[in-house]
């Protein structure tokens, strides 16, 4: 399988190529191709930054709050205060 695009193999498949899309449409192809490869490396690019700039505000972040306590972390008077007559 290493050796499917040296010598004739890529031959082969460049005609099976212009016979499959003309040689008309193979600029055209081949336009696309790239403006899409360069629109992938700017958005791969993009989301290398957006994880830099997360990183560095996450370092500088406040540390969590502390949990709110449960019901069953608080003393029983608190559950059912005295009543007033």
């Amino acid at each position: 399988m290493g050796n499917l695009f040296a010598g004739p193999h890529l031959v082969i498949i460049l005609i099976i190529i212009v016979l499959l899309f003309g040689a008309a449409k193979l600029p055209a192809l081949a336009k696309s191709l790239g403006q899409s490869a360069r629109v992938f490396k700017g958005e791969m690019k993009a989301l290398k930054e957006d994880d830099a700039a997360d990183a560095a505000t996450d370092s500088t972040a406040t540390p969590p709050a502390a949990p709110a306590q449960s019901p069953t972390d608080r003393p029983a008077d608190q559950d059912n205060p005295p009543r007033s007559s």
